[in-house]
């Protein structure tokens, strides 16, 4: 396996990342979001800060495609174009961008416009616009570039949709693995080689496929009022954890 692995990267390490991808898909698939985040988290402390994004992105990348596939008679097709008619500018937009928002910024905007989506007034079908769904993929796009993990902005805008919870988690995997797909081709452009990374990769979206599966079945067993519950307080939470490391950020 030590053939597998990026340099410098030990086994255990490795084994941990594995496993956490198996988890963490296990857990998006179930409950609809917050693996990526939980991924990144702890990938944030094994891999060096240079390959984190484009790393974890690439592994989303199959994690959201796997169950997309699985989920693919539930998706709403015309959201997930409209996303990625705003998330290929955005791409290109970000591959250009040079200055970087504060961290801290990106958290704080974030966590407080999920807050907003998921327990702020309910939009009306004219104001959810094909042209707020282009420009959610073309914003989220942008920012996930520069902090890895939007699931939660990604997310907390399908929900408003009042999308049955399969049509939301297979709408939410399709969006997703557009962004992250786009995510990888900027990166590749702007010149970070994935080689190195490849085998370890593979490995984790292999774990991924099987965490995928096993959250999928849990999925049918959870009722639609828990599933909505539980989505809006994790969603929550990730986002008042967003908000947390804004403020101790600045302090």
């Amino acid at each position: 396996m030590s053939g597998l692995l990026p340099p410098d990267l030990a086994l255990f390490d490795a084994l941990l990342l594995i496993v956490t991808a198996g988890f963490t898909s296990m857990m998006t698939a179930a409950m609809g979001i917050g693996g990526g985040l939980l991924l990144l988290a702890v990938m944030g402390q094994i891999v060096p800060l240079n390959a984190l994004i484009p790393v974890h992105g690439l592994v989303q990348l199959g994690s959201n495609a796997n169950r997309a596939l699985m989920m693919r008679r539930h998706i709403d097709w015309r959201m997930a174009g409209l996303f990625a008619a705003g998330a290929i500018p955005g791409a290109l937009l970000a591959s250009m961008v040079v200055v970087q928002l504060p961290l801290v910024t990106i958290q704080l905007c974030i966590g407080l416009f999920i807050l907003w989506l998921v327990w702020g007034p309910k939009l009306s079908k004219h104001e959810l616009s094909r042209a707020s769904f282009v420009l959610m993929g073309g914003l989220t796009t942008v920012i996930t570039v520069f902090v890895g993990a939007t699931g939660p902005l990604v997310g907390a805008f399908i929900h408003r949709n009042s999308f049955d919870r399969f049509r939301t988690v297979g709408t939410f995997a399709t969006c997703l693995s557009v962004q992250h797909l786009l995510k990888a081709a900027v990166f590749s452009f702007i010149g970070f080689s994935f080689i190195d990374w490849l085998g370890l990769s593979l490995l984790m979206v292999a774990s991924g496929a099987l965490g995928t599966w096993i959250g999928l079945n849990l999925l049918k067993k959870i009722p639609a009022e828990r599933f909505s519950l539980i989505f809006k307080t994790l969603v929550t939470l990730l986002a008042l954890r967003l908000i947390w490391l804004a403020v101790t950020g600045l302090i």
